[in-house]
């Protein structure tokens, strides 16, 4: 599966870099105890669930950033529906080596396999409408790369990657310059002068508001915890001038109702915020010999 172009090398180094001088410190001292220098082992990543795998090309970076001499095979690869037995990849290589990337390969890969099965089960509730689901900004701080690169895995899309890349204005941004107009007027300027090409996104909390919004010419209109009743006239009336985007508490239980209100996007925290880990464990292979 292509990695997002927002995924870079340097970037994916920069926070195992981090990630491991959090874990590791001064030494592995468990493992530098233990496990003789010149030990080398297999050990097999198996699945101890149901849903979609993530995180395999990640985890293979992490190996390698441990130790490059590591051996890596690649059994599943990312975005591949797995069951309860399977084994996605054997590692071979030092042992020390193994063991001091074990917590940090196994919580990326455990958070981002419960993310990509979580976005995979969304999309499937939509199957047959025009509407695509969207992550948002409520990522765990310093993971938010890795927890949107699961979420392109499960098949669904990313929203905005961060304030940067987009322009999102919400209540609090509307309310603060007097209206609607005045935000997206004001918002034009600004891009203007900075020479930004930026897509404008606006939040609408009922009719009136929408009607503004179309008017402003922005790029998106966000229906936020609009009734489905509600939704349906707002799609209606907007009649694809605009894409539009449903928000808010957007459950399983009510995510096919509202794409069927004919939106083009749907965005939920909850593809990130509220997966659960996906259960998988490295075991040690037992020596030939």
């Amino acid at each position: 599966m292509t990695r997002p172009e927002y995924i870079t090398d340097q970037k994916i180094e920069a926070i195992i870099a981090q990630a491991l001088k959090e874990d590791v410190g001064d030494g592995d001292h468990s493992t530098l105890a233990s496990v003789p220098t010149d030990a080398i082992q297999s050990a097999e990543l198996k699945v101890k669930d149901n849903g979609i795998i993530a995180g395999v090309e990640l985890a293979k970076i992490i190996f390698h950033q441990v130790d490059s001499s590591l051996k890596i095979d690649v059994l599943i690869h990312d975005g591949t529906r797995v069951k309860f037995g399977d084994v996605v990849l054997i590692v071979t290589g030092s042992s020390q080596s193994i063991l001091t990337a074990e917590r940090l390969l196994l919580n990326c890969m455990q958070r981002m396999s419960g993310i990509a099965t979580y976005a995979d089960e969304m999309m499937t509730l939509i199957k047959g409408t025009k509407a695509t689901m969207l992550d948002t900004r409520k990522t765990t701080p310093n993971f938010r790369m890795f927890e949107k690169w699961a979420v392109k895995i499960g098949g669904a899309d990313n929203h905005r990657f961060g304030l940067f890349d987009m322009v999102m204005l919400k209540d609090n941004h509307v309310d603060f310059s007097g209206s609607i107009t005045k935000a997206v007027e004001q918002t034009k300027l600004y891009l203007q002068a900075n020479h930004l090409d930026l897509k404008i996104e606006v939040e609408t909390r009922n009719l009136e508001e929408v009607k503004e919004a179309v008017a402003c010419g922005v790029d998106v209109i966000m229906l936020d915890n609009f009734t489905i009743s509600d939704m349906k006239i707002a799609v209606d009336y907007i009649n694809g001038r605009v894409k539009t985007e449903a928000s808010g508490g957007i459950t399983k239980e009510t995510v096919r109702l509202y794409a069927e209100t004919g939106v083009d996007y749907i965005s939920s925290g909850a593809i990130i915020h509220s997966a659960r880990n996906f259960d998988l464990s490295l075991k040690a292979l037992p020596k030939v010999g």
